[in-house]
């Protein structure tokens, strides 16, 4: 199900105070981004963040869920896998300053995961 743009608008709003935002449609859901950097993702209405142990351990705590995605085809269609994406706690859903402080940890580890990446090699002509 492709995310509303009320629910792209909200997250926007919400995560407003970390500076310029952006929210994309991919895949039936959103991917929210700073910079080039998808730090978190809507589906079903739902705000999820990227995470670590640390910060996994810490959503948890406040009541946080894990994003749990089904393949659709090949040999694992059906089998539900947990992410590393957990989602906003409640709490954080009614104030964007406690909202942007568990996005900025999860922009931190996302940036971290990506700069850890090899780098692509151009193609030869």
């Amino acid at each position: 199900m492709a995310e509303s743009a009320a629910d792209m608008a909200f997250a926007k709003d919400l995560f407003a105070d970390m500076g310029a935002v952006d929210v994309r449609r991919m895949f039936g859901g959103a991917g929210i981004y700073a910079g080039p950097v998808m730090f978190a993702l809507i589906d079903e209405g739902r705000i999820y963040l990227k995470t670590d142990d640390a910060l996994e351990a810490d959503l948890r705590a406040a009541g946080a869920e894990p994003w749990i995605y089904t393949e659709r085809r090949g040999p694992k269609a059906g089998v539900p896998t947990e992410t590393s994406y957990l989602s906003l706690p409640d709490s954080a859903l009614d104030d964007p300053e406690e909202a942007c402080a568990w996005a900025r940890r999860a922009l931190a580890i996302a940036e971290a995961a990506k700069a850890a990446r090899p780098k692509r090699r151009p193609r030869s002509a």
